[in-house]
């Protein structure tokens, strides 16, 4: 299946620029040398590799990137930043996207409301993502 990818649209320029400021990393730097996704230990189970989740966010591919499962699926260990040469901290940027995402599609989730099927299937971290959003 192929895209076409719009580098001039704004929507897209808007995201990227949401993310990089979001998460404080500077991902326009990062050059796709795939340090961060051969020191990942839970690539295995991403649909999208630390190195691709950062291009996409560089091109500002929304739909792609709150839909992924790597979001979630990272273990904010810090081995893509120990291995990155230009020091992108790929685990605040895999939060931004997370927060762009509660914020997009809930305002706010009291997690005693939810029923105890409910956070067992919820990624943790979503609920963390969720308490953070008003932690600023």
């Amino acid at each position: 299946m192929s895209k076409t990818i719009r580098l001039d649209s704004p929507e897209a320029t808007k995201f990227a620029a949401k993310i990089q400021e979001r998460s404080g990393e500077p991902i326009d730097m990062c050059f796709q040398c795939g340090e961060c996704s051969s020191a990942c230990p839970v690539s295995s189970d991403m649909d999208l590799m630390p190195s691709t989740l950062v291009r996409f966010a560089q091109l500002g591919l929304k739909d792609e990137l709150i839909n992924s499962k790597t979001i979630w699926v990272c273990a904010s260990c810090f081995n893509c930043v120990a291995r990155c040469p230009k020091g992108i901290d790929i685990a605040k940027v895999a939060e931004a996207i997370r927060q762009e995402l509660l914020r997009a599609q809930l305002d706010y989730v009291e997690v005693r409301d939810l029923s105890m099927k409910e956070r067992q299937e919820i990624p943790q971290i979503a609920i963390i993502s969720n308490l953070r959003k008003f932690s600023r």
